[in-house]
């Protein structure tokens, strides 16, 4: 079945005809991408050695707030440039991409001072504190002839690609429903988890509905139930805190035709195999069709493989059990393989922006008891 088949089939023959962005760059053999990165928290122990690694990166300046852990950052891959703000950073040694690993609190601020800075960005989410922050954001770097992307990268996986082939195809039949769910017992080595502009959500959630998004296509209305289940929380850099962001958050998407998804997410979830999912072998996101059900095994930025069930008779089938070159850091290494070659990513920033909505409205139908419906879109299906 062909893209334009599948979108009239379901509906959403709109959503598809938008186009894909392309990259600035010129394909050129070779090139490499001067990166800079800002924030050298835990989060960046996961970055660095896979951007190290990649033969389109040339990792040439780090920054943060605390100079110590630049600096360690710095010696272990070693990269001389090191500044304790961003204004020395943007000032200092040329490179062309930030790479933004902070506290999600300032991730809009520094990513739009990046692009005035005329850095392409890639920024860990979400993309900014709120959609109308993240729209401006896409909308200065297009109109400077720039680039920005924002993680989570799950639509990069072997399995999601396996999933969305298996919807295209029409495997499932009539599609109807899906869940997802992700959870621990909450980081407690910062307080900005925790904090306002914080939350399970943009923390925890946000993969989870970038991957049913993706799979099922734009949202068109959500309604969500949020609570705080532990008001006080023990942190590494504060002390004990209030929390004021949500900690416990069920979501419902109304993807239009028909379909719906559920999306539940927090931090008061006990969960044997820990933070790091290892050894996580049971579905976390199910997709239900009139003529067969698929189950995503492990989680989505951590999967292992896709389980189908099409036969009344046969048991359900595994697929997609190689996860080839896909880790969840990998996404800065992706889009700098994009400024370098000109292949563009599946990952799209319309699509982070439509999640970054979502996660607002969610927040919205809490205060208001209401549905709420949504004004953003991407391109969709996704480019395979």
């Amino acid at each position: 079945m062909s893209r334009t088949d599948f979108l009239k089939k379901v509906g959403w023959v709109g959503a598809g005809a938008l186009l894909l962005p392309t990259c600035e760059v010129r394909a050129n053999p070779g090139r490499r991408i001067r990166v800079g990165v800002i924030g050298c928290g835990s989060v960046s122990n996961m970055y660095l050695p896979h951007l190290s690694r990649s033969p389109f990166v040339e990792l040439v300046s780090l920054c943060d707030i605390k100079p110590e852990r630049a600096d360690a950052q710095g010696q272990q891959f070693n990269v001389a440039h090191r500044y304790p703000h961003i204004d020395q950073m943007l000032a200092g040694v040329p490179f062309d991409l930030l790479v933004n690993l902070t506290n999600m609190q300032e991730h809009g601020r520094l990513n739009r001072q990046a692009l005035l800075g005329g850095k392409h960005v890639w920024s860990e989410k979400p993309l900014a504190n709120n959609y109308a922050e993240g729209r401006r954001l896409l909308d200065l770097a297009t109109s400077r002839g720039l680039r920005i992307w924002g993680a989570p990268a799950v639509v990069n996986s072997p399995q999601f690609a396996f999933m969305a082939r298996t919807l295209r195809e029409g495997r499932l039949g009539k599609v109807a429903a899906a869940h997802a769910h992700y959870g621990h017992t909450g980081p407690s080595w910062s307080a900005f988890f925790y904090e306002k502009g914080g939350g399970s959500l943009p923390d925890l959630g946000v993969y989870n509905l970038a991957t049913l998004s993706g799979l099922l296509g734009p949202v068109h209305a959500v309604m969500s139930m949020n609570t705080v289940v532990t008001p006080a929380r023990k942190v590494d850099d504060k002390g004990t805190i209030r929390v004021e962001a949500e900690d416990n958050a069920m979501v419902i998407m109304d993807h239009g035709n028909g379909v719906l998804s559920h999306v539940q997410c927090g931090f008061n979830y006990f969960d044997p195999y820990g933070h790091e999912g290892k050894g996580q072998d049971r579905p976390t996101i199910s997709v239900w069709g009139s003529e067969g059900n698929m189950s995503l095994i492990g989680y989505d930025w951590a999967p292992f493989g896709v389980e189908l069930a099409t036969s009344w008779t046969d048991p359900p089938q595994r697929h997609a059990t190689d996860t080839g070159s896909y880790v969840w850091e990998q996404g800065a290494s992706v889009v700098a393989e994009c400024l370098a070659t000109g292949k563009e990513p599946r990952i799209h920033p319309e699509h982070a922006l439509h999640v970054l909505e979502i996660i607002e409205a969610a927040r919205r139908s809490q205060r208001k008891g209401a549905r709420i419906p949504l004004r953003s879109s991407f391109p969709w299906p996704l480019a395979p």
